[in-house]
C-alpha cells in the first residue's frame, strides 16, 4: 500500500455537491492498494497512521501522533498513487489493484483505524472527488508498506 500523509489544519471532500467528509486539524490520508497487497500490509498502514509522529509538542518538535492530538483523519481512495509514468506521456495503472479488491482493502484500512478510536472520514470509492485542505507546515509524508517479500523488522 502506498499513502501521501499530509498533516493538515482542514480537509474535506466533496462528491457531485455534497460535502461527504469534513475535518478540522488531522490527518488527510490519500492510500492507494497495488497488486500483491494483503490484510498484513493494511495492518501495518493503519498502525503506521495512527502512530506516525508528525504533530508539535510543547516545545515544538515534532513527537505526537495522531492518537495523541486530534483523533481525525479523511482516508481517500486513491489508485493513481500506483500510476507509473517512466515510458511515454501517459501513466500506466497495472499495478493498481483490481477496484473490487482493492475498494475492500481500502475499507478495511478505514474499519482498523476507527477500531483504534480514531475518527475516519472517506471519501467515496471511484467516484469523482473534489478534495480540499490547508496543509500544515507543510508537513508531507510518503508511506509504503514492507508488503510480503520485504524483511520484517525484528
Amino acid at each position: 500500500m502506498r499513502a501521501v500523509v499530509q498533516r493538515v489544519l482542514e480537509a474535506s471532500v466533496t462528491v457531485e455537491g455534497q460535502r461527504v467528509s469534513e475535518i478540522g486539524p488531522g490527518l488527510l490520508v490519500l492510500l492507494g492498494v497495488g497488486k500483491g497487497d494483503t490484510e498484513a500490509d493494511v495492518a501495518w498502514m493503519a498502525e503506521k497512521l495512527a502512530t506516525l509522529r508528525i504533530f508539535e509538542d510543547a516545545a515544538g518538535k515534532m513527537n505526537l501522533s495522531l492518537e495523541d492530538t486530534s483523533k481525525q483523519l479523511i482516508v481517500v481512495s486513491q489508485f493513481t498513487l500506483y500510476g507509473n509514468a517512466q515510458k511515454g506521456r501517459r501513466p500506466s495503472f497495472i499495478d493498481a489493484m483490481e477496484p473490487t479488491v482493492a475498494k475492500a482493502l481500502y475499507e478495511r484500512a478505514c474499519e482498523l483505524l476507527r477500531q483504534r478510536g480514531l475518527t475516519v472520514g472517506t471519501g467515496v470509492f471511484a467516484a469523482d472527488m473534489k478534495v480540499a485542505l490547508v496543509n500544515d507546515g507543510p508537513v508531507t509524508i510518503l508511506l509504503e508498506s514492507p508488503g510480503p517479500a520485504a524483511p520484517k523488522p525484528a
